[in-house]
C-alpha cells in the first residue's frame, strides 16, 4: 500500500487514491491523511472516495464520510449528494437514501434538482417500494420540477417491475406525443421485461417500432430477443434476430450475443450449431471468456459429446482461461457419466492441484463411482473429507446412501445414516428416502419404521415419495393390510396421497381379487380431487381380467374412452390377453385393428399375445399370418415368441415343423431355454404315445 507523502495537498491526494487499485487500501488513506494536521478534503476527494464505496462490503463506511462532510461543511456540488443516493439505491438503502435527500441542503450545502429526485425515485423502485416511487413522483409537481427524460425511463421500469406492460406502452406513446423522445434506454426496459415474462411477439413488435420512430436499437436489445426466443424453445425465431444482428450496419455482435446464442443451442440440442457460432466467434477475434467456454463445455457434456467437450477444455487453457469450479466438475461429471473413470481420476488431481475442488465436486465423484459400480473406491473418497477440510453436506450424505442401497450395500448405508445422526450429520429427507426405498425393495419391511421414526425426529418429514416406497414396498411382499394401515396414517404423518399412492394400492387390491375395495379407492380419489390416470384403468383391468371378470373390463375400457383417454400399448395389451384368454379371439384382432386407427403401434407383447389366442383355438393359419406380421413389421422375435409357436405346432403334431422354427431361433441367436426343451421333449413323447 502507497504511504502518506509529509506534505499534503487535495491534487497529491487525488493522485494517491488513483494510484491505489484495491478500494480497502484507498479507504485507509483517506482515513490516513484525513487525521493530517492543517488538511481538509475538497468536494472533489469526497467525491471520488465515495465512487469506491458502492460495493456491499464498503457501502456501511458511506454514513461515515457524509458525517466528516457535515462537520468539515464542506460545500459540494449535487454530484456528491447524488454519488451517496446511488449507492444506498445499490444496495437496496432506500430510507439512508430518503434521509440524504432531505438534508442535502445541511450536508452538502446545494439544493435537489431533477437528477437527485430521479435518483431517489430509482432507490425505491430498487428496493421494490413501487407505490412509495409513485407517490414521490407526484411531489415532483408540488415543488415546481419538470420531470425529464430519465424521469419518465424510470416510471416505465416502475410498471415493468409491477408487470403492468400494458401501462408501460401507454406511457411510451404518450411521451411520443408530448415531444420526449424514447430513447434506447426506454425501449430497452420495457422489451426485457416483457422478454423475461415470456411475452416475447409484443417485445418483437416493440423492438421492430423502434427504427420506424427513429431510435436504433443496440446489442443488448438483440440479446435479450435472442435469449427470450431461446427459453421459449423457439430456435427459429432466435435464429432469425441473430441474423438480423449479423446485417445491422450500426450495430455488431459482442461477447454476450455469442454467449447467448452458445447457450441457447447447446440447451436446444443443436450442437453443431452451437460449435458453428464458436468457431464464427473465434474468426472475428472476439475473445471467448470463461462463460462462453463454461456455457459449450456444459452443453457437449450433457449431450454426451465428452470429445468435444474435452477440445474446447484443452483449448481454454491454451487461450489463458483459467476453468473455475464450475468447468470442473462439468467436466468430472461428464467422464463419469461416461464411464471413462481413468480420465476421470487424473482431471480429480488436477482440481487438486489448482485448489478447485468443493462438497460439490466430492459429491459428483462419490455418485458417479457408485455408478458405475466402483463402490470400493466411493467409499474410500468419503474417507478422505476429514482429511481434506471439506465438511459433507445433507447431498453427501443422499449420495452415499443411494448409492450404496444402489448397489447392494445395506448394511453399510445403515451404518452411515446411524453415524451421521450420532455425529450430528447434516441430513435430508433424500438421505432418508433412499434408505427407506433400499430395505423396502429388499422386503426388509420390519427396520423400515425404525428409519422413519429417526426421521422425523431429525425434523425430515415423510413426502408423498417415501411413502409411496413403503406402502410399495408392503404391497410386493402382499401385505396389504399393512399397506392400507400405514395409508390411513399418511396424513397423521403431514404425507397426503398422490396419484401414485392410490394406483399402487389398487395394483395390489386388484392382483389380491379384492375389486370391491379397489373401486371404492377411485370414489375415493375422485372425491379428495384426484383424477384417475391411464395407469389407474390400466392397473384395475389388469387386476380383473386375471380374476376372470372380463365383462368389468371391457365396461372400464369403455369408461376410458368415454373420458378421453387414449389407451397406450399397455392397455390395449391388457384387453387384449383377457379377450384371447377367454377364447374370444375374433374381438381381440378386431380391437387389435383399432389400435393404428388410434395410432397406437402394436409392439411385439401384443403380437406374441395373439399369436397365442389363436393357437389355443387351433386356427394355425391366423397364428401364422401374425407371425409373419411380426417379421412383417420389423419386430424381433423372442425366445417368448418362439415358445408359442413350438408349443402350438406341437400341439397339431407338427413337430418337423416346430424344429424348423427351433433352428430359426438358434440361427437368430435367440438361445432356447428350459420351457423350450420341455415342449419339444413332451411334444416327442407324446407323439411316440400316439403311435
Amino acid at each position: 500500500m502507497a504511504s502518506a507523502p509529509k506534505s499534503l495537498s487535495p491534487k497529491r491526494v487525488i493522485k494517491l487514491l488513483k494510484s491505489e487499485k484495491n478500494p480497502h487500501s484507498a479507504l485507509s488513506i483517506f482515513d490516513s491523511v484525513t487525521r493530517f494536521p492543517g488538511y481538509s478534503h475538497t468536494p472533489y476527494v469526497f467525491h471520488h472516495i465515495l465512487k469506491r464505496l458502492f460495493d456491499p462490503k464498503l457501502v456501511a463506511h458511506v454514513s461515515r464520510i457524509v458525517e466528516l462532510i457535515r462537520t468539515q461543511k464542506c460545500k459540494c456540488p449535487e454530484d456528491v449528494a447524488l454519488t451517496v443516493i446511488k449507492a444506498y439505491a445499490k444496495n437496496s438503502m432506500p430510507d439512508q437514501a430518503l434521509d440524504i435527500f432531505q438534508r442535502m441542503h445541511e450536508i452538502f450545502g446545494c439544493q435537489p434538482g431533477i437528477r437527485s429526485y430521479n435518483s431517489l425515485l430509482n432507490a425505491l423502485i430498487e428496493s421494490n417500494k413501487w407505490d412509495e416511487a409513485e407517490s414521490f413522483f407526484l411531489y415532483f409537481e408540488t415543488m415546481g420540477l419538470s420531470p425529464n427524460l430519465q424521469t419518465y425511463n424510470i416510471l416505465i421500469k416502475i410498471s415493468c417491475r409491477k408487470k403492468q406492460f400494458d401501462k408501460a406502452k401507454e406511457l411510451l406513446n404518450w411521451m411520443w406525443e408530448q415531444g420526449f423522445s424514447p430513447d434506447v434506454f426506454s425501449y430497452g426496459t420495457l422489451i426485457n421485461s416483457l422478454a423475461k415474462n415470456g411475452y416475447m411477439s409484443d417485445a418483437l413488435k416493440l423492438f421492430d417500432e423502434m427504427p420506424e420512430r427513429g431510435v436504433t436499437p443496440d446489442v443488448a436489445c438483440y440479446n435479450i430477443l435472442i435469449d427470450g426466443f431461446f427459453k421459449k424453445g423457439d430456435i427459429l425465431n432466435a435464429s432469425e434476430i441473430w441474423e438480423r444482428l449479423l446485417k445491422g450496419p450500426s450495430v455488431y455482435p459482442n461477447i454476450p450475443s455469442y454467449n447467448v446464442m452458445i447457450n441457447g443451442l447447446c440447451k436446444c440440442g443443436k450442437f453443431d450449431e452451437s460449435f458453428e457460432i464458436w468457431h464464427r466467434m473465434k474468426k472475428n477475434e472476439r475473445g471467448q471468456d470463461l462463460y462462453t467456454y463454461s456455457t459449450l463445455i456444459h452443453g457437449l457434456c450433457g449431450s454426451g459429446n465428452l470429445d468435444g467437450a474435452t477440445r474446447v477444455y484443452k483449448e481454454m487453457a491454451e487461450n489463458g482461461v483459467s476453468p473455475d469450479v464450475v468447468v470442473y466438475n462439468t467436466m468430472l461429471n461428464g467422464y463419469l457419466r461416461a464411464g471413462r473413470i481413468e480420465e476421470c481420476l487424473e482431471l480429480w488431481k488436477v482440481m487438486e492441484k489448482e485448489g478447485c475442488r468443493t462438497v460439490v465436486s466430492y459429491n459428483i465423484l462419490i455418485r458417479g463411482l457408485f455408478e458405475n459400480a466402483k463402490v470400493d473406491e466411493a467409499i474410500s473418497i468419503w474417507e478422505l473429507l476429514p482429511e481434506k477440510d471439506c465438511c459433507a453436506d445433507s447431498m453427501t450424505y443422499g449420495v452415499l446412501v443411494h448409492g450404496l442401497c444402489k448397489n447392494g450395500y445395506l448394511n453399510k448405508a445403515l451404518s452411515i445414516l446411524e453415524e451421521a445422526e450420532n455425529g450430528r450429520g447434516d441430513l435430508d429427507t433424500f438421505a432418508y428416502s433412499s434408505m427407506i426405498n433400499g430395505l423396502c425393495r429388499e422386503g426388509r419391511l420390519d427396520e423400515v419404521a425404525g428409519v422413519l421414526d429417526q426421521m422425523t425426529k431429525h425434523g425430515c418429514k415423510p413426502n408423498p415419495h417415501v411413502c409411496n416406497a413403503v406402502i410399495n414396498g408392503f404391497v410386493r411382499a402382499s401385505k396389504l393390510e399393512d399397506a392400507l394401515r400405514f395409508f390411513g396414517n399418511m396424513v397423521s404423518k403431514g404425507c397426503f396421497p398422490t396419484v401414485v399412492t392410490y394406483n399402487t394400492l389398487i395394483n395390489g387390491l386388484s392382483k389380491a381379487e379384492r375389486f370391491s375395495e379397489a373401486y371404492a379407492l377411485v370414489k375415493e380419489m375422485l372425491q379428495k380431487g384426484w383424477k384417475p390416470n391411464m395407469i389407474t384403468y390400466s392397473l384395475l383391468m389388469n387386476g380383473l381380467c386375471q380374476g376372470k371378470k372380463l365383462d368389468m373390463a371391457l365396461n372400464l375400457w369403455c369408461q376410458a374412452l368415454e373420458k378421453g383417454f387414449k389407451p397406450d400399448v399397455k392397455m390395449h395389451n391388457i384387453i387384449i390377453h383377457g379377450l384371447c384368454s377367454s377364447g374370444k379371439v375374433e374381438d381381440a384382432l378386431q380391437l387389435y385393428s383399432e389400435m393404428k386407427q388410434r395410432n397406437c403401434v402394436p409392439n411385439l407383447v401384443t403380437h406374441n399375445t395373439l399369436m397365442e389366442g389363436f393357437y389355443k383355438v387351433r386356427d394355425f393359419e391366423r397364428a401364422s399370418k401374425i407371425w409373419d406380421h411380426i417379421l412383417q413389421y420389423g419386430l424381433q422375435p423372442d425366445i417368448i415368441s418362439y415358445n408359442i409357436t413350438l408349443k402350438g405346432l406341437c400341439s397339431c403334431h407338427r413337430i418337423s415343423d416346430a424344429v424348423g422354427f427351433l433352428n430359426d431361433a438358434v440361427d437368430r441367436g435367440v438361445l432356447p431355454t428350459a420351457i423350450t426343451w420341455n415342449i419339444l421333449v413332451r411334444a416327442v413323447l407324446d407323439n411316440g404315445a400316439l403311435t
